[in-house]
């Protein structure tokens, strides 16, 4: 089953389009990362899930295909927006009381014995809280829904590494024992790599790729080689990268599973998952835009993709 499905999916305000002609599917079980820029699309992606925002193109089901908006689906759908909301006025305990009076589902006890477990007292008002008790008081709220489906936009940016340790342990403890799906957006790509088992890659309004990421790791690698004859050569593999520094190149090439040949005179080398990452969100398109580090001769070139 599938927890998000989408199919040309896009959203359009004005003639600026956020996010056009997505097809995705997230499967159920798995820790979904959505990654990109700032402006890719990834918080308009979320909030069509959720039914914040109808799309302006495409269609997109949740959970086995429910529909968006229906009281099936926004029963099984717990989200998390940017900023742990929470209303700082309030104590603790009232956050509790309030979410368990406007929802159908809420397991307050549960929520209660989390929070004591974090050492989070009921009383204090959620505005006098640290950033990470904030946070885990926001992502308490939402599990105790009960959630198949739990929508995280944003939840690290503003922990600091301890605090983000935290919060992604007790969302891999309620995978493991309440079986919830998790779409996380975030920018913090190596805590991703230690916990993702999906990957969603948005950039440009754009999706550019996606898959399970122990499968997207082994389909790509990096080869290095002489920069003599390398567009050529890269032409031939649909490169996604090419890196030159002097008289070397560096490929990042997307050429299937085991079996693959090393060109003669060339080294292949596994990729890392930032830096997959890092490569698709390289500008793309019909040219071949290139740039210049910084006090350095290393060129980037793209490859059209």
């Amino acid at each position: 089953m599938n927890v998000i499905e989408t199919a040309g999916l896009g959203k359009c305000y004005g003639k600026s389009w956020a996010l056009r002609d997505c097809t995705l599917t997230v499967p159920e079980g798995s820790l979904a990362a959505l990654v990109g820029p700032n402006g890719a699309g990834k918080s308009t992606l979320m909030n069509m899930a959720v039914g914040l925002t109808l799309p302006t193109a495409g269609t997109a089901t949740v959970l086995g295909g429910q529909v968006i908006r229906s009281p099936a689906a926004l029963n099984d759908i717990a989200f998390m927006a940017q900023d742990a909301p929470v209303y700082k006025s309030l104590s603790v305990a009232d956050m509790l009381h309030l979410t368990r009076n406007l929802n159908r589902r809420f397991d307050a006890d549960t929520a209660r014995a989390r929070l004591a477990d974090l050492g989070i007292p009921l009383k204090k008002k959620t505005g006098k809280l640290s950033g990470g008790q904030q946070a885990q008081v926001a992502l308490t709220v939402a599990l105790a829904r009960r959630p198949r489906l739990l929508i995280l936009d944003e939840p690290l940016s503003a922990l600091d590494p301890l605090a983000r340790q935290d919060f992604l342990a007790t969302v891999m403890t309620a995978m493991a024992d309440d079986g919830v799906s998790v779409l996380l957006s975030s920018h913090a790509l190596a805590e991703l790599e230690r916990v993702a088992d999906y990957l969603v890659v948005l950039g440009g309004g754009e999706l550019r790729l996606a898959g399970a990421v122990d499968d997207l790791l082994a389909e790509h690698r990096v080869l290095t080689g002489p920069a003599a004859g390398t567009d050529q050569f890269a032409a031939q593999l649909s490169a996604v990268q090419v890196k030159r520094a002097g008289a070397q190149a560096h490929l990042l090439v997307r050429d299937g599973g085991p079996g693959r040949t090393v060109p003669p005179g060339w080294e292949s080398h596994p990729v890392g998952l930032e830096e997959l990452v890092l490569a698709y969100l390289r500008p793309a398109g019909g040219g071949t835009p290139s740039a210049t580090a910084a006090g350095s001769r290393t060129e980037l070139t793209e490859v059209p993709r």
